[in-house]
């Protein structure tokens, strides 16, 4: 089976960052490609006797945008796995790296450096909608974004289908952006107030006890198990490649953090292998 992995989204949000961190990884990777060579690569790769069968194309946008989508429909046909992964980030954040590097924006024509992020962010939306994971770099340095790479594909293997990733987060700290489920966890009482607990986190076989022994705890990840148990077959028979699920509380250290723990175990005690992470225990 040829795979592909299409790497696109905002000039600046680190598609090129991501492409070498791949490449570390044994794929082959094409970078800057036009949209419209997108189907003779695809051709080249399947053709007899070729020895290249995990490509990365990295596609830009500037005059090219309204090619990309038809481009990658020219990828999706019998034993070929397809996945298009969306970067971007911050407005603000996109200047400031413009910026510091002195590079010119591809859409920086006849407009500001921030109009013409907003107007590539416009652009791409549909691009975006087709994505199966979207991440957001307006907070990674260098090394954070290796290890989001990293989590995403260092570890699979062409028989894995969908990667399925828990994690924990703190409202306090944002809404996490790159997921696809998110699970409010505040209406459980939080060892926060309790002073003993207060310096732990949900890692803490107290903290643990304390949040996974509460009566409305065991009713509530009965519930959220079985629709689990629902989604994931049916995420995976759709062809989605990955599915990340967010369990959030107050600050992200105690709730959510064993909550999320304790639905990784029950995923897994159903055949799936998540990973987990948990976003905000060390603040």
């Amino acid at each position: 089976m040829n795979e592909f992995i299409v790497i696109t989204g905002l000039s600046g949000a680190g598609r090129s960052q991501a492409a070498d961190i791949l490449e570390d990884l044994g794929w082959f990777v094409i970078d800057n490609l036009p949209p419209a060579l997108i189907p003779k690569v695809s051709e080249l790769a399947s053709s007899p006797g070729s020895d290249i069968s995990r490509v990365v194309l990295v596609v830009g946008t500037g005059r090219y945008h309204d090619e990309v989508l038809p481009a990658l429909e020219s990828l999706e046909h019998p034993g070929t796995r397809l996945r298009i992964v969306f970067f971007e980030a911050s407005t603000d954040v996109l200047v400031r790296r413009y910026e510091s590097t002195r590079r010119r924006h591809p859409l920086a024509v006849e407009r500001s450096l921030a109009e013409a992020i907003e107007a590539e962010r416009d652009l791409l939306q549909p691009v975006k909608e087709r994505a199966d994971v979207v991440v957001d770099t307006s907070d990674f340095n260098v090394h954070q974004l290796r290890d989001r790479v990293l989590d995403l594909f260092a570890d699979e293997h062409p028989e894995v289908g969908m990667q399925t990733t828990v994690t924990s987060f703190g409202y306090k700290h944002g809404l996490p952006l790159d997921t696809d489920l998110v699970i409010d966890c505040r209406f459980l009482p939080n060892p926060h107030w309790v002073e003993e607990l207060r310096p732990l986190t949900g890692l803490d076989e107290a903290v643990r006890r304390y949040v996974l022994d509460q009566e409305i705890s065991g009713a509530f990840l009965d519930e959220l198990t079985s629709l689990l148990e629902l989604l994931l077959p049916a995420y995976v028979t759709e062809g989605k490649s990955y599915l990340t699920l967010a369990l959030g509380c107050t600050g992200g250290r105690h709730r959510s953090v064993a909550i999320a723990e304790e639905i990784a175990a029950r995923l897994r005690d159903r055949g799936f292998a998540p990973k987990v992470t948990h976003r905000d225990i060390a603040r």
